[in-house]
């Protein structure tokens, strides 16, 4: 089967991209639309074309399983060349998501139509790449500068109406996508509208500030894709505004090389199939088919239940979440209630959406309200004996079929999915702190925990927007064990003379997205600082740790207290450097004997 097929619909042609799942731009699709733009070009008796994808979505971008092999002909450059010089018009019909190269096709085209849930932006950043098929030259032209640059530097995403109010879309469909295309098409063919080419269009520089790609480098500071390509975004999309449209794409086209060049780009590659690989679990194929989960519980509303509810419940879940105490419970929605204000007082999501987000969590003092809920993750004090009596309660309360699972971090699950008659719907859904925040979750597989329990998980994190990886039942499973020895060697070094600022820095200029220092503080000094009370420690260990349990003692836990490796100012999550725990640390050395050196 062809991976593009063209029909002719009286005088209007439509061009289907058909290679599922996510229509991606691989050389027999590129090859596909450039023969047909040769050919539709040629046919004097079609007026004009609509290009449309088929399956899930219009286009996800490149076939990123041809990174790192040489150039392959057509190049996407040559085919949105290509279709945006035909000479009749041509209408993308976009649907899904048109992400990358697809969104770049659909920029080449002259007319846009989008259904009401589409998606669209230009994502390369994240990879540590630049769009290297026009995006970053057409997209300013399309809806300007400042626009242009917020979406190609962040890589985020925008919707139809969004796309519609920039003049990006020219129409939201109202009925079927490919039907209203095909009638846009023969409306600008009877209308006698010409191309619309974006690249013969002039950017306007009215209303943008001098000072635009400037300001906009100063404030990229630790950009998750590392430096190289947020630079070469902006340097792309000022090259835009002051060359002709061919000798920016020859700007971009460097820019692009360079990026695809670097140790960044070859890192971010590896991260993605790395994700994409973790999804892939061997003996639970497509046929295993994952249970309904359309209610959650969530018992304790301590900091993890606070996260876990708010990542359900930011989901479009209803959530209820247990307590025990009513004064436990309060403080609990308070924090969750201020986290909502907060977000919305930045500006990350508008007064509605927190509003509706925040109705969706209903408090309990009472497991009873949870005997209908399809998922129930229990986030309580990690302690194996409170954690069974809980998970017995659960056994005898929760509708058969539930989805029982621990939030534990260092527990074994086996243990805990014992103390039910049914351990094979128990499993470990252990996310990290503030889980509201953090991507990944680890789903720990019990020994007895059935297919379709693990696979409803696997497809629940990728639904709350979780990056899911599967661990067995061992200490401190994946994630944890990593920290554990990460954290101890930072613990050393700041005994020996560095400072936990120094530390980070050196993690940050590295690459990673944060320090050990300020994830501890993130994530709360608190949490590790309760599972070493609840386990034997070596003498090394406790040596290593004695700073951090000091701090802990003092209720000095991170963010959430203002005060943690770091101090905060109230509502901001800058850390600034704290000299009494410089203190602390040299004075903790001097008392062990350690010779403290310039690190």
């Amino acid at each position: 089967m062809a991976v593009v097929e063209v029909k002719r619909m009286g005088d209007i042609a439509l061009v289907t991209i058909d290679h599922p799942p996510v229509n991606a731009l691989s050389q027999a699709v590129r090859s596909g639309l450039s023969d047909a733009a040769k050919a539709l070009g040629a046919d004097s008796a079609v007026k004009a074309v609509v290009i449309a994808g088929a399956g899930r979505c219009f286009s996800a971008g490149a076939d990123i399983t041809e990174f790192g092999g040489g150039p392959r002909k057509p190049s996407l450059y040559q085919v949105i060349h290509d279709i945006e010089a035909l000479p009749k018009p041509v209408v993308a019909a976009m649907h899904g998501t048109s992400l990358g190269g697809g969104f770049e096709i659909a920029l080449g085209c002259h007319y846009r139509i989008a259904d009401s849930k589409a998606k669209m932006g230009l994502p390369e950043v994240k990879i540590g790449l630049i769009p290297g098929a026009g995006g970053t030259q057409r997209l300013p032209r399309a809806i300007g500068v400042s626009a242009a640059l917020d979406m190609i530097v962040s890589g985020n995403p925008i919707d139809a109406e969004v796309a519609r109010k920039a003049g990006l879309v020219d129409r939201i469909a109202k009925g079927d996508l490919v039907e209203d295309a095909l009638a846009y098409a023969r409306e600008l063919a009877n209308s006698g509208a010409k191309p619309r080419r974006l690249s013969e269009k002039p950017i306007s520089m009215s209303g943008v500030a001098p000072d635009v790609f400037e300001k906009k480098r100063a404030s990229l500071g630790r950009h998750p894709s590392g430096k190289v390509a947020p630079n070469a975004c902006i340097d792309a999309v000022e090259a835009a505004t002051k060359l002709a449209f061919m000798e920016g794409m020859k700007r971009e086209l460097e820019l692009f090389m360079a990026c695809y060049a670097s140790p960044e780009a070859r890192s971010l590659w590896h991260v993605f199939f790395a994700e994409r690989a973790a999804a892939v679990i061997p003996d639970i194929g497509r046929e295993v088919k994952p249970r309904s989960v359309e209610s959650v519980g969530v018992i304790g509303a301590g900091t993890m239940g606070q996260g876990i509810a708010m990542s359900f419940a930011n989901a479009g879940f209803p959530v209820t979440i247990v307590e025990t105490a009513q004064d436990a419970l309060d403080r609990g929605l308070a924090k969750m209630r201020d986290t909502y204000e907060s977000a919305t007082a930045r500006g990350r999501m508008s007064p509605d959406e927190a509003k509706a987000r925040f109705a969706r969590l209903t408090p309990s003092l009472s497991l009873d309200a949870l005997k209908d809920k399809d998922l129930i993750i229990e986030a309580v004090f990690e302690n194996m004996k409170i954690k069974k009596e809980v998970f017995g309660k659960l056994d005898a309360l929760a509708k058969k079929g539930a989805i029982l699972a621990t939030n534990t971090s260092t527990l074994d699950v086996d243990e805990i999915a014992l103390a039910t008659a049914r351990p094979g719907d128990v499993l470990g859904m252990h996310f990290f702190s503030p889980a509201n925040i953090m991507r990944l979750l680890e789903v720990v597989r019990g020994a007895k925990s059935e297919k379709d329990v693990i696979a409803t998980a696997m497809g629940l994190a990728k639904r709350v927007g979780k990056v899911a990886v599967l661990a067995g039942v061992c200490d401190g499973f994946i994630g944890n064990r990593m920290v554990a020895a990460y954290g101890a060697e930072a613990q050393a070094l700041a005994l020996e003379g560095a400072t936990p600022s120094q530390v980070d820095k050196a993690i940050t200029d590295w690459g990673l997205a944060m320090g050990p220092f300020a994830m501890s503080d993130l994530a709360g000094i608190d949490v590790g600082w309760r599972i070493r009370q609840e386990r034997p420690l070596s003498n090394e260990l406790k040596m290593r740790y004695a700073v951090n349990d000091k701090i802990a003692e003092l209720g000095r836990f991170g963010q959430k207290t203002g005060r943690g490796f770091y101090l905060y100012a109230k509502g901001e999550r800058t850390p600034k450097p704290d000299p009494e725990v410089e203190a602390m640390y040299a004075e903790e050395a001097k008392r062990q004997g350690i010779t403290r050196r310039e690190i």
